[in-house]
């Protein structure tokens, strides 16, 4: 038995993992990591596997960075953790100040959860909360769109639209307003990106003219849907709803967990349309991927609302055990650190283009609808039609295939049902990202030249996938 075998099978005696149907383990092996560093992880055997994915979109300066080391070594020296409700300490209002400097004007307060859907958890609260404070408790509904996920903890499904994710909890859940989203792959051919977003804000515009008595906030990802299969739309459906949500009295909620720091080709995404959000929520490379954490932060005007003698009640009484954790926010000052001395924005500029052009030629596979980009995010759209956009039955686990093909040649490939994307660290190289476009190119030709592989009635529902 080899070192991940044995690895393997006592992971499976006592693990449940993640987003996983653990039956499909008896045939799909686990890939248990040993040591990793900058781009590449490596098993228990010694085998390398290109992290294509950023680990789950959360690791932008590599694996085992010494300078994010460094920090948080020095951090563990001297304060592991404390509690952030009557107390502080130098790291988080180190983390604090900065934050408010590089995010767009006017967000001038930082409070900070575990994670990125208590993140979102916080900033729907805080909303509706804010309202209520200001004497208008019939503001209490969310506007999302079609095909969104903000997170997988009650509120953060609610507002959110992948049914994989939210089918079977829809019970639990309240009520929210969900319009289509501008999604820029269902355009009509000539149409600009810019043109069909516009064109699709006719249906926001029309829920808040109908609706805003009762609406708390919209929320929305800006730029890029990413659990929805990396759709993506351009910066003047964010403008529109800036606008309209001010001529609305209606707060703007922007997840930028995903898209955050740099992934979109600006350090925030939101900075593309010239925007400010009323709540912006961060998570995910905050920490450079190393620690979870995430930070909501808002207006001086919000701030407001809730400041006031404690019998009034109208305190934030919100809070997570480990909010604020020191060594946290060290990771997230060494990853601040190196975007304000590498000039990483430029740097991953020319990645894109490289790695656009390395995936150029899949737009003429005979099985792929479209080969979309945003900054160092890249999708490919398997079909089973190529002119009519025809998705492919998500029994048959295209993506999978890609996935196991991926492994295979050493690489970390983890489709969304039949979309392959790449999203890797920033410290990629350009060679590096050449071997990845072929490893993808190898992968979807194997799965799209696979026979039907299930039997799928006509009757099956088309929303679920792989979960990615």
């Amino acid at each position: 038995m080899s070192q991940n075998q044995a690895w393997m099978q006592r992971d499976l005696d006592v693990l449940w993992h993640p987003c996983t149907q653990m039956k499909d383990h008896e045939q799909l092996p686990l890939v248990p990591i040993r040591r990793a560093e900058g781009v590449w992880l490596e098993d228990f055997d010694g085998k390398r596997y290109l992290d294509a994915v950023s680990s789950w979109w959360v690791n932008v300066f590599g694996h085992a960075n010494p300078r994010i080391n460094a920090r948080v070594r020095e951090q563990l020296d001297s304060l592991e953790h404390v509690m952030l409700a009557g107390f502080s300490h130098a790291p988080v209002i180190e983390l604090s100040e900065r934050l408010v400097q590089l995010t767009p004007p006017g967000l001038e307060r930082v409070f900070y959860a575990d994670n990125g859907s208590a993140g979102i958890e916080v900033s729907l609260k805080m909303s509706f909360h804010y309202w209520r404070n200001c004497g208008r408790p019939e503001k209490k509904r969310f506007v999302t769109l079609s095909n969104s996920y903000h997170g997988e903890t009650m509120a953060a499904m609610a507002v959110g639209d992948v049914a994989l994710f939210t089918e079977t909890y829809k019970p639990l859940l309240m009520d929210t307003f969900k319009v289509p989203s501008p999604d820029c792959y269902y355009r009509a051919e000539g149409v600009s990106w810019a043109e069909h977003s516009r064109q699709m804000f006719s249906y926001m515009e029309q829920c808040l003219a109908a609706h805003h008595g009762e609406i708390s906030a919209v929320i929305v990802e800006p730029l890029i849907q990413g659990a929805g299969g990396m759709r993506m739309y351009d910066p003047v459906y964010l403008t529109l709803l800036r606008e309209a949500c001010d001529r609305y009295s209606v707060h703007l909620i922007l997840d930028e967990i995903a898209v955050g720091f740099g992934r979109t080709g600006t350090l925030f995404a939101c900075e593309q349309a010239g925007i400010t959000p009323d709540f912006l929520v961060l998570s995910k490379a905050l920490t450079g991927g190393y620690l979870p954490m995430a930070a909501v932060l808002t207006t001086d005007r919000v701030y407001q609302a809730f400041y006031d003698d404690y019998t009034s009640l109208r305190a934030f009484l919100h809070s997570h055990t480990y909010t604020g954790n020191p060594l946290a926010c060290a990771a997230a000052l060494a990853t601040l650190d190196i975007f304000e001395t590498d000039d990483v924005i430029e740097s991953n500029r020319q990645l894109a283009v490289h790695m656009g052009r390395a995936c150029a030629h899949l737009a003429e596979h005979p099985h792929v609808a479209e080969v979309r980009q945003t900054g160092m995010a890249l999708a490919i759209e398997m079909v089973q039609d190529k002119q009519g956009k025809v998705a492919y039955p998500w029994q048959e686990r295209r993506g999978l295939s890609v996935y196991r093909h991926a492994l295979d040649r050493g690489a970390l490939l983890r489709p969304l049902g039949s979309v392959v994307y790449l999203l890797p660290p920033y410290v990629i190289t350009p060679e590096e990202i050449s071997f990845l476009a072929e490893v993808a190119t190898e992968g979807i030709d194997l799965a799209t030249r696979q026979t039907l592989s299930v039997s799928v009635p006509a009757s099956a529902p088309l929303h679920f996938r792989d979960p990615g």
